[in-house]
């Protein structure tokens, strides 16, 4: 959030006005279940399966049952990451069983993905067959806005809705295991871009978190990332996560602070971020998108009155707000670390969308 060509700017952090404001710009903890790396969309999979077909811990009807998912998923295109998925929601509500019967909040619940007796998800033989189960899930995943670059189990909570989104976490390495028993070609689900830009990571995955910052070493080129922004800031962070999700992590990376703009200048500091998008033509808007950037104007939620402040984009809740992180988005002397908060969806200034997003109306 500091100002590229002064270096002093980078003193500043992002104030919280809570009480002008009403913000709930309360340091949200993230606290999800251990999971392997995230998974690859990957291709479109067949499932290969006969009588002889063995997973460890699953009975045969049980296998049946994802079979049925992955090729509903495969019938309408649907990545190895979503098929995946699916499997890995039907572990979570029923365990790959038939239910024909609910639980407490949806006695009316029933089948595979434990569907509602609501009218959304067909009728009663529509939700005890596994296939048009199956079909009727994942067209609803298909139409999340952003659902490849969520982790497995948000995407899926943006479906089912139940009150714990992380619920569905737990089932995602063994949703892999089954679905790697059954498919007739291996494939690696981690490290790869989703759709057409690549995910982003989960956390604090910034390559350069121990990097010293200008404040360390002062203003000089030791102090520079790759991306030619200073170690640490809100905008190298933020420059960082664009290059992720457009699927270049490593060197030489697709976007600069210099090369961005078609018109040759800078990104420089959080402040002329706005007006570097509209310059390359990239949507903006005011709904937030999960991987957008977050752009406050000077001022804007208590951000640096001189330079702004800009963050991404990492979840987006039903209540009106989403999750931000970033980098020196708080007073020393965690100022040029990683953080998260939960931020009405009203208070940036805008959102700067990569070029496959849109602004959902």
């Amino acid at each position: 959030m500091t100002n590229q060509k002064s270096p002093a700017a980078a003193a500043g952090w992002v104030a919280i006005p809570v009480v002008l404001l009403g913000l709930i710009f309360g340091m949200l903890l993230l606290l999800a279940p251990t999971k392997p790396a995230v998974a690859d969309c990957g291709p479109t999979i067949s499932v290969a399966i006969d009588a002889n077909t063995k997973v460890d811990g699953y009975s045969a009807e049980q296998l049946k049952n994802a079979a049925a998912i992955m090729g509903a998923g495969k019938a309408l295109d649907l990545s190895a990451k979503g098929q995946t998925l699916s499997v890995m929601v039907a572990l979570g509500e029923s365990g790959l069983r038939v239910l024909d019967y609910g639980d407490g909040p949806g006695p009316d619940s029933r089948g595979l993905f434990q569907q509602r007796d609501n009218g959304a998800w067909g009728t009663y033989e529509d939700r005890m067959d596994p296939a048009r189960s199956a079909t009727s899930f994942i067209k609803v995943l298909q139409g999340v806005p952003g659902w490849e670059l969520m982790e497995p189990t948000i995407a899926a909570n943006k479906v089912q809705r139940n009150a714990d989104p992380y619920h569905y976490a737990k089932y995602w390495p063994e949703a892999v295991k089954i679905v790697q028993g059954l498919t007739d070609a291996k494939f690696d689900l981690a490290g790869s871009e989703c759709s057409a830009t690549g995910a982003s990571g989960e956390g604090n995955d910034y390559p350069w978190k121990d990097a010293p910052t200008w404040l360390q070493v002062g203003a000089n080129s030791a102090s520079t990332s790759p991306l030619n922004l200073y170690y640490r800031e809100c905008v190298d962070f933020a420059l960082w996560r664009v290059n992720q999700q457009m699927g270049s992590t490593s060197a030489p990376f697709k976007f600069l602070n210099g090369t961005f703009r078609p018109d040759g200048q800078s990104l420089g500091s959080a402040l002329t971020w706005k007006a570097g998008w509209d310059a390359k033509g990239w949507p903006t808007g005011k709904t937030p998108r999960v991987g957008s950037v977050v752009w406050y104007a000077p001022g804007a939620g208590g951000s640096d009155p001189s330079f702004g402040h800009v963050a991404v984009v990492k979840e987006v809740k039903d209540d009106g707000t989403y999750v931000e992180e970033g980098y020196n988005g708080n007073p020393a002397p965690d100022d040029h670390n990683y953080y998260t908060r939960s931020v009405s969806s009203s208070v940036p200034s805008a959102f700067l969308y990569l070029p496959t997003q849109e602004e959902t109306k």
